[in-house]
């Protein structure tokens, strides 16, 4: 599908956004953000898929603050250099700066949900204890272990995908994370996936795992569909 892009005004410059719609031309709002790779091939594929099953979706270009913020898909040491060049408040405010618009569109009918994927999966959920949107996905969330005293504030419905074979969140970890992000909620969803590293959903071959990514993509949409509604706001 096809996409075009919105420019958002921020205290700092114009925050671009891609933005995909879906076949109606309407219906519930998706905030998608990325991975350490940017706005790759993988997130805007990810998005038209989303946009396919009837969301607006806007992704937001969060590197857009840094001079040179060019990097390959396979390049992980660039991607975490450039992670860590963006303040991660700059990025918070740019991704709720999004949110804001996304949930005023007027082709948005319905409700807003986040989809995060590695540092956007952390940076969603901080972005949910800060506001109250409809429903949370996040793919092994990368911050999270650093997140979790925010755990309590996250009171929307939401969805955590890990892999049990994480090499950048070992399995230890990631129990703790399912213990505060499930205390005292009852609309938590919380899924391991056996043999699957981090970043499973990605098809580099060096992350990709087949049989976690389409198991995970299904219970997105699912987890989705039951909290926003496509096609019926």
């Amino acid at each position: 599908m096809s996409s075009d892009i919105l420019t958002l005004p921020t205290e700092s410059g114009d925050l671009p956004v891609q933005r995909w719609l879906p076949p109606a031309g309407t219906g519930p709002g998706v905030l998608l953000l990325q991975e350490v790779f940017g706005l790759s091939d993988y997130v805007r594929t990810r998005a038209a898929d989303l946009a396919e099953a009837g969301y607006v979706v806007f992704a937001p270009d969060l590197y857009w603050r840094l001079p040179d913020a060019q990097v390959a898909e396979d390049d992980v040491a660039r991607g975490l250099e450039l992670a860590g060049q963006l303040p991660w408040d700059d990025a918070l405010a740019d991704a709720r700066t999004a949110m804001d618009a996304l949930r005023a569109a007027p082709e948005t009918t319905g409700q807003i949900g986040l989809v995060g994927f590695c540092y956007g999966g952390g940076l969603a959920f901080n972005l949910a204890a800060q506001t109250v949107p409809d429903s949370l996905v996040s793919y092994y969330g990368s911050a999270l272990p650093t997140l979790l005293p925010l755990a309590r504030e996250v009171t929307c419905p939401s969805l955590h995908h890990f892999g049990t074979a994480d090499e950048v969140i070992p399995l230890e970890t990631v129990e703790k994370i399912r213990d505060a992000v499930t205390a005292g909620h009852r609309r938590v969803q919380f899924f391991t996936y056996d043999g699957a590293g981090h970043a499973f959903d990605n098809p580099s071959p060096a992350a990709h795992h087949e049989q976690a990514s389409a198991l995970a993509w299904q219970r997105t949409l699912a987890f989705l569909g039951a909290h926003l509604s496509p096609g019926q706001a």
